[in-house]
């Protein structure tokens, strides 16, 4: 009796853990369902080392891998070898012409200076760290209506997106909010620097060239989203001023 509780105790937790998992933003699934794995692989391990099943080498052996699999980003950490391969797999994956990131309360969008695509992450409210490929149509009118009220300037950013992935696609209130335009205060270095997509050593010419380059792709005229424009031109404004 008392091991039929304790299984049922520990197949009460794991479904709790799954439900939890199953929860959380699709780009994060994976690592919470792979920790879930280990954990069924060390509970089954356990019960059979202790019923007699399994051989102890076996359990120890078991063990070893996954405190090896726990252990793998302090081992990148610290061993040099390691570590140079995870940044040269990062960087042939983040290669390209650069991208630009502007910042709200609720999101987080990059341009990529080669392609011209948006991209973005949800940093508030009822969609928090999920990114907005993820997102069906449905969820983003959701999210939309949340910055309609909360964040004018995450609305206009999020507009800029839904043309780019639905278009000619109409949504309600495309309005933006009254005092929408007004850029909520002023940019740090930092944050103008990411909005051209330069580094902190950047030139003067390389500022220029980094404007000009962005507002061919964005400007309204040319189709573009008044926003990010303007941004574009704060950020410019701001780092020669």
């Amino acid at each position: 009796m008392p091991r039929l509780l304790l299984l049922l105790a520990i197949a009460i937790a794991l479904y709790i853990l799954f439900l939890r998992a199953r929860s959380l933003p699709p780009h994060k699934r994976r690592g919470e369902y792979l920790k879930l794995g280990l954990a069924v692989t060390v509970v089954v391990v356990v019960y059979l080392t202790l019923t007699g099943r399994m051989h102890w080498v076996g359990a120890a052996l078991t063990g070893l891998l996954v405190g090896l699999r726990q252990l793998l980003p302090l081992l990148i950490r610290y061993f040099p070898m390691l570590a140079s391969l995870r940044q040269q797999h990062a960087g042939a994956s983040s290669s390209g012409g650069g991208q630009s990131t502007v910042e709200t309360a609720t999101l987080r969008m990059h341009l990529d200076h080669e392609s011209g695509e948006l991209s973005g992450e949800v940093l508030q409210g009822p969609w928090r760290d999920w990114q907005l490929a993820e997102m069906d149509r449905e969820q983003l009118e959701e999210l939309r209506r949340y910055c309609a009220k909360q964040d004018s300037e995450a609305l206009q950013l999020l507009d800029s997106y839904l043309q780019q992935r639905f278009p000619g696609a109409s949504f309600e209130d495309s309005e933006p909010p009254p005092g929408a335009g007004d850029g909520g205060g002023g940019l740090t270095r930092a944050e103008a620097l990411a909005v051209l997509g330069l580094g902190e050593e950047a030139s003067r010419e390389e500022i220029i060239a980094a404007h000009r380059r962005l507002m061919q792709k964005l400007h309204p005229d040319r189709g573009g989203n008044d926003y990010l424009a303007a941004k574009i031109n704060e950020a410019k404004d701001f780092l020669l001023d």
